[in-house]
């Protein structure tokens, strides 16, 4: 079974809107979505507990954990807020993404 189409790419900007790390923004790493979650550069750290495997010491290290994507809205760095996003095609037949407040294209 194949998960909903997320209204955000790998790269993007976006802002947690809520949690722990609310009002913060980050990249897009990457993208799950068979679990409709999204990975943000910075965001929603969490601590693992690793063995000592082979050459590599053990001991406690800092990753980003998954966030559900209805958590994460796009961030317009024109309007400079999270934004909601529509889809648009230009006169060239391709299709982009807009603003919804400014009308400003995040596929470049």
């Amino acid at each position: 079974m194949l998960g909903k189409k997320l209204h955000i790419k790998k790269g993007d900007t976006v802002m947690l809107i809520t949690g722990k790390d609310s009002k913060k923004t980050g990249k897009v790493l990457r993208l799950y979505p068979k679990k409709e979650a999204v990975v943000v550069e910075g965001l929603n750290i969490v601590k693992r507990h690793t063995k000592a495997r082979g050459n590599e010491p053990g001991g406690i290290a800092e990753k980003e954990a998954p966030v559900h994507f209805s958590n994460v809205m796009l961030y317009c760095a024109k309007c400079s807020k999270p934004v909601r996003s529509g889809k648009s095609t230009l006169e060239n037949g391709e299709k982009v993404r807009l603003c919804k407040k400014c009308g400003e294209a995040f596929d470049k």
